[in-house]
């Protein structure tokens, strides 16, 4: 598969906002959280950090978050709810780690990863991602379970 990145739009943010999630990956759904919605649609969180991601055939089919400093770069991504399953996740994880280090200085880069995603944790072990803690986040009305995994870039 080719991914092709481009910056984030407001017609990409408005698509990726109304992805819904079946079962228990619902709670990825952006409008579960007031806050990561906001931040998500304003614009002016969007420069450098966050980025629309195309398939092969041009539409969206997922998106990325750069952030953080001192040569760790933070990821936050998210594919196409049609498209979660299908054995793309480290064809799209690779291609963000591809990307991040030609744009950004990279030593290492950082995830955290709901602890209950057992697919996307598999996804990043394969790609060479160690858990380095597990902690509890607010998000999404209530305290849960996450876990930071790291790589060197």
């Amino acid at each position: 598969m080719t991914w092709c990145f481009e910056p984030m739009t407001a017609a990409h943010a408005a698509a990726i906002a109304a992805w819904r999630y079946p079962g228990v990956y619902g709670f990825y759904d952006l409008d579960r959280d007031p806050e990561d919605l906001a931040e998500f649609m304003d614009p002016g969180s969007w420069e450098d950090v966050y980025f629309a991601v195309l398939g092969h055939d041009g539409a969206l089919a997922g998106f990325f978050s750069f952030s953080g400093d001192a040569g760790v770069v933070e990821l936050g991504l998210g594919l196409r709810p049609d498209l979660v399953g299908k054995g793309l996740g480290a064809s799209f994880v690779s291609a963000g780690l591809q990307y991040a280090r030609q744009a950004y200085r990279v030593e290492a880069f950082r995830l955290c990863v709901a602890a209950f995603n057992r697919r996307a944790i598999a996804v990043y072990k394969r790609l060479g991602f160690e858990t380095t803690r597990s902690f509890r986040q607010q998000t999404n009305g209530g305290s849960h379970p996450f876990i930071e995994m790291q790589r060197a870039a």
